[in-house]
């Protein structure tokens, strides 16, 4: 399978990503986020969380704010 197929097969699901405010390696930081979660429910403050999880997922503190950020904001689509 060719990228273009690849990109064709899920055009749509790219599309409303986008207009999401996705942006294209968001992937990586899913597992970041999932334990960002189970640490605040768990009672960490969120500067542990950011500092434990930036040592151990070899990012930045601020990158792990930034990602925090945008993924816990709701997406709104506007309807057609």
């Amino acid at each position: 399978m060719t990228l273009f197929e690849i990109l064709n097969l899920n055009k749509e699901l790219l599309e409303l990503l986008a207009e999401m405010g996705s942006k294209p390696d968001d992937y990586k930081y899913i597992s970041l986020y999932k334990e960002y979660e189970k640490m605040r429910n768990t009672g960490d403050k969120v500067t542990y969380c950011v500092t434990v999880l930036s040592a151990r997922h070899g990012v930045c503190e601020r990158k792990v704010y930034e990602i925090i950020g945008r993924f816990k904001k709701e997406c709104m689509h506007h309807a057609v």
